[in-house]
């Protein structure tokens, strides 16, 4: 995880300075700009540059990956005509990486980045850039933002899902974009879009995909979902040596973790458990339960009303929201990655999505008895990214903290709700919902009471919606936080 940001209009350093600046928690790790040219590993406090441009990007790095053939590279990247700023995770980029050198690419390619540039740069020799961003993002299989600049011509595009954020708007000075709106902020662009899932923007036009992921139709085969959420799992930790689990003791974590141990017997992969919730609290009892259970170390924030005031304000303002159920879940998320940062854990996975997926939200029962469940999980799938997915980025990010959705991933997504209702919700008695992933993690080997535990929101679950309502509510205005 990243943060990228780009002007274009009458544009100097001073104004993509101040956008890396606001989002530096991105990517504490390097800094870059392209103006005329790449600036990389420049110190944002002493980089000068009076000169105004028609053109400019920034991006922050966050270092995640460290071996020997595979590493996070400084950005803006350059080849040819070409430059590019990128946010995110290519899962298979040791297959675009083959693919390339198969097509006669030479360079040595050891970044997403790279990846991602030299395959447009490819398509870009016998195709315009708008068909040749089209054409690689068919190939790449991720979660990303991403700018490219051809020198005439701006492609900005967000992957399938909304994993990423992406940004845009404008003012009377110039038009820009960025991983948060803080950002455009900063260079007083105030009137801000989000950049839709599948979406490309081409020269700030909105170009959409011929067919959203959340629309395709065919005949979904239950006995694949087992083995396509464990592939997902191991694609979204090849390279790491660590990694966090956001953790609350419930179905969805704790089949995501009792995979990670699985590929853990066969690979160098250390594990952690982060639980959050009020001493006592229905999340922090499961946690300790089904940890013990999965024989994984577990680290709780145990909350109190003065940890909760303090990281209020930075929440709500990360957010660009007041409203109590986003922000309940937001400090949950806030607070678990912030013991990931401290242990120098740099990705932790969630569960996130799951109940978009398999029916799992106590509404679903009503969708399913007026016969509109099928329609109505993928009206939510199409608009998480701004529900849900955006507060839990933004939120994990205050602490340099980047997730990663097992259950996003976009074949995943496709079988999943193309699987008859009737396995996901079995009757209008169904309390429990979700029923075919607590079948299949029964079977896996999760223990009857985990896998079968009754879902509670994690803003209830913590007992941060009671301190917020009960406690801080009766003094605080949180909406002041949010200039």
């Amino acid at each position: 995880m990243c943060s990228i940001a780009g002007l274009q209009g009458n544009v100097k350093a001073g104004n993509i300075v101040k956008m890396l600046k606001s989002s530096k928690n991105r990517g504490p790790d390097s800094s870059g700009i392209y103006l005329d040219k790449c600036y990389n590993d420049i110190n944002l406090e002493e980089f000068k540059d009076d000169d105004t441009y028609p053109i400019a990007f920034g991006h922050n790095l966050l270092s995640v990956y460290d071996s020997n053939d595979r590493f996070s590279k400084s950005q803006p990247i350059a080849n040819d005509n070409l430059v590019l700023v990128f946010n995110g995770e290519i899962y298979n980029f040791q297959t675009m990486r083959n693919f390339l050198k198969r097509v006669g690419v030479e360079s040595q390619i050891t970044s997403d980045g790279e990846a991602l540039l030299y395959l447009i740069d490819f398509y870009a020799k016998k195709l315009d850039l708008l068909k040749a961003t089209q054409a690689a993002i068919r190939l790449i299989d991720g979660d990303y933002g991403f700018a490219v600049w051809d020198g005439e011509n701006l492609a900005i595009a967000r992957d399938q899902l909304g994993v990423k954020p992406l940004f845009y708007g404008e003012n009377d000075e110039f038009r820009g974009f960025a991983s948060t709106k803080q950002s455009l902020k900063e260079v007083g662009i105030t009137e801000i879009n989000t950049l839709k899932p599948e979406h490309i923007l081409f020269n700030w036009q909105d170009i959409a995909p011929a067919q959203p992921i959340y629309e395709k139709i065919f005949e979904g085969d239950v006995a694949k979902i087992d083995k396509m959420l464990r592939l997902s799992v191991l694609k979204r930790i090849e390279g790491l040596r660590e990694v966090g689990v956001i953790f609350s003791g419930g179905l969805d974590s704790s089949y995501l973790a009792l995979l990670l141990k699985e590929i853990s017997d066969n690979v160098p992969l250390k594990i952690k458990l982060y639980a959050v919730g009020v001493e006592g609290s229905h999340d922090v009892e499961a946690a300790v339960y089904a940890s013990k259970f999965l024989n994984l170390d577990l680290e709780i924030c145990s909350l109190t009303e003065e940890l909760v005031r303090k990281a209020l304000p930075d929440v709500v303002k990360a957010i660009d929201d007041d409203n109590l159920m986003k922000v309940g879940v937001g400090l949950t998320t806030y607070f678990a990655t912030e013991m990931v940062a401290r242990d120098g854990i740099k990705v932790a996975i969630s569960g996130q999505g799951a109940d978009e997926l398999f029916g799992g939200y106590k509404r679903y029962l009503q969708s399913f008895v007026e016969g509109t469940l099928n329609y109505d999980l993928r009206c939510d799938m199409s608009n998480m990214y701004h529900v849900n997915l955006e507060r839990d980025d933004a939120c994990s990010m205050l602490n340099g903290v980047e997730l990663r959705l097992p259950f996003l991933d976009k074949t995943l997504v496709e079988l999943v709700l193309n699987i008859p209702d009737n396995k996901k919700i079995v009757s209008m008695h169904d309390d429990m919902r979700k029923s075919i992933l607590r079948k299949l993690a029964f079977e896996e080997g999760l223990d009857y009471e985990i896998a079968y535990r009754p879902k509670k929101a994690a803003q209830y679950g913590t007992g941060i919606d009671k301190i917020l309502r009960k406690k801080i509510l009766k003094d605080t205005d949180i909406s002041q936080y949010l200039f």
